[in-house]
């Protein structure tokens, strides 16, 4: 299955790496290894994690990690990792 990550999920996740680095650059890049794991453990398993909170499809997935959301939604031959936030900062 083929993992791509949108370009919010992207832009999201610079701007929380450069934020955890400016007080500890080993823990981002940390954080951003733990992460990238978990995203490929999508691979084999993609529904592990609940239906959104955010949206009313069954594809849309929440995975929680280290108390940031990351939105994916699973397709018949792809994974879309669409954004990454903390819950808190989330604007509806």
């Amino acid at each position: 299955m083929i993992i791509e990550k949108k370009p919010t999920y992207l832009k999201n996740l610079f701007s929380i790496l450069k934020y955890i680095a400016s007080d500890k650059p080993s823990a981002s890049s940390r954080f951003e290894k733990e992460l990238e794991q978990k995203i490929e453990d999508l691979r084999l398993f993609p529904l592990q994690y609940k239906a959104s909170f955010y949206f009313k499809n069954d594809a849309y997935r929440d995975m929680i990690f280290e108390g940031y959301t990351v939105i994916y939604k699973v397709q018949t031959d792809k994974i879309l990792i669409l954004d990454i936030f903390k819950w808190q900062n989330r604007s509806f």
